[in-house]
């Protein structure tokens, strides 16, 4: 079993938990049970709903409606390191969310794990 943790930067803000506060309860409820599923199959969790962006960086992939939900992550043994969401409006993930999880996962590293 594998474990979900939002990350939280040096002030204690946390990207995931201010996208999630700001989610409608019934997208948010399904977000959370794809979050429970991600920590049951961990890197086995298959496409459609979990799939590898670029290098260590994985995305969670759910749709509510007519919203694609985009959630970045990182394995770290057997924690799961969610750097943020976001609302997909396009085919790709634009690349300065792909940016900003990279530096959400070096920052968590120098922090947490001195590298």
């Amino acid at each position: 079993m594998y474990k979900v943790i939002f990350y939280e930067d040096s002030k204690g803000k946390c990207p995931t938990d201010n996208f999630l506060d700001e989610t409608q309860p019934k997208a948010r409820a399904k977000i959370e049970k794809w979050m429970v599923k991600l920590e049951e199959e961990g890197p086995n969790l298959p496409r459609p709903f979990a799939d590898i962006v670029k290098g260590k960086i994985r995305e969670l992939r759910m749709r509510f409606g007519s919203d694609y939900y985009r959630f970045l992550y990182f394995f770290l043994g057997k924690k799961i390191i969610i750097t943020h969401g976001f609302l997909k409006k396009t085919d790709k993930i634009p690349p300065g969310e792909i940016d900003r999880s990279e530096r959400i996962m070096q920052d968590y590293l120098q922090r947490h794990e001195g590298g």
